[in-house]
């Protein structure tokens, strides 16, 4: 059965347009970053892909590896943000940006987490590495093991901080996983990625500073964290939040510091005035209702699991569809969340969407009288679609 669902674009624009399926590159946006991803974590929405999957040296950007890492550590019962570790020779003697950690130093994990994070301090990482596996090598194996558990299937890792190694390389798209991986899993923690300055002990004041670019833009953004090497070129893992929906997006390969933030501050510009989001069916709101037989009650409730939310792109043409596809009639019992049917939703020139519908209710099996009553009732409405027939 298909059950054309008018109702549920209601008061929507005839604009409506459902971006799942539908490639970013229609909507007229280019970077000149080699590599670019872009997600509309609210919505599921990847907005842009750019050479996404191709693996590339991530510079300071895999330090979001190191420090996934570290908050399952505290998540764990590992440690704690108060468990010191001791600092390395090894540690101390790394170079590019650092805490400027001495072995006679016992930074907290809270420091060090914010010294990846705000400073990115290479020797935070190797402090970080050591102090949870032993050795950075034994930390950079379980960090790969990790990574391929996590999904990134275009991820290599060789140290904790990224610094230039051979084979070290991640792709945007890993990137984009692994940011959304810190959102939703640390809600908490990830917080440390909206600090702007953070300062050690009254060391190098000049390097106290986040280098985040979009963080004091007034863009809602709140993460996470840029990379620079002469090879990598210059690229960032950005977030950003306006009026209830969370963008994420990589870039990498850029010539400059300055085209980074310029091109971070135009793609976020881009994504949150590109499209706007709409509540199409809210969360547990019937979606249609199916014909139920030899059950207690005569129909039962079809809802998403999630609600539906849809993205609006400015000038988008008409003609979206939406359709409850199901068995019917459906027979009973029936439990609450049993998967029934399929809200189908079609957009002219693109591929159609699929959601699952499920039972809303419970529906019991009816006794024999009321089986009867079905029974009966079912072969009256055939005799009837006969007569008219």
């Amino acid at each position: 059965m298909r059950a054309l669902l008018s109702r549920v674009l209601a008061g929507l624009s005839a604009a409506l347009m459902l971006l799942w399926a539908i490639p970013a590159s229609a909507q007229g946006f280019d970077t000149s970053a080699r590599a670019a991803w872009v997600y509309d974590m609210t919505t599921g929405t990847v907005l842009l892909e750019k050479n996404a999957q191709e693996a590339l040296p991530p510079a300071s950007m895999s330090k979001l590896m190191t420090t996934y890492m570290v908050f399952e550590a505290l998540r764990n019962g590992r440690v704690t943000l108060d468990t010191t570790f001791p600092v390395s020779t090894k540690a101390r003697q790394m170079g590019g940006s650092t805490m400027f950690l001495n072995e006679q130093d016992r930074p907290t994990v809270d420091e060090l987490i914010k010294g990846v994070i705000v400073l990115s301090g290479n020797d935070a990482c190797v402090v970080l590495a050591e102090g949870l596996a032993g050795s950075e090598e034994e930390f950079t194996r379980q960090m790969n093991a990790r990574a391929r558990e996590l999904g990134l299937t275009d991820t290599r890792l060789m140290n904790s901080s990224g610094w230039p190694a051979p084979g070290h390389v991640m792709s945007a798209a890993d990137l984009g996983l692994l940011a959304e991986r810190l959102i939703r899993d640390f809600p908490q923690l990830y917080a440390n990625f909206a600090l702007k300055t953070f300062e050690y002990d009254n060391r190098a004041p000049a390097n106290i500073h986040n280098r985040n670019p979009i963080l004091g833009m007034g863009l809602g953004a709140d993460g996470l964290k840029t990379g620079h090497t002469q090879e990598a070129g210059y690229g960032l893992v950005g977030s950003a939040v306006q009026n209830g929906r969370r963008v994420i997006f990589v870039l990498n390969g850029l010539g400059s510091e300055r085209a980074r933030a310029e091109e971070s501050e135009r793609i976020v510009n881009w994504a949150f005035g590109q499209f706007t989001m709409h509540t199409v069916i809210p969360k547990g709101e019937t979606v249609a209702w199916a014909p139920v037989w030899l059950g207690e009650s005569r129909r039962v409730a079809l809802t998403t699991d999630d609600g539906v939310n849809v993205l609006i792109p400015a000038g988008a043409a008409s003609g979206v569809t939406a359709e409850a596809v199901f068995d019917s009639p459906v027979e009973a019992p029936i439990a609450a969340g049993q998967r029934l049917g399929e809200l189908v939703i079609s957009v002219p020139g693109s591929v159609e969407s699929r959601l699952a519908l499920f039972a809303a209710t419970d529906v019991a099996r009816a006794g024999f009288v009321g089986r009867l009553q079905n029974a009966a009732l079912r072969l009256g409405q055939r005799a009837i679609t006969a007569v008219r027939g």
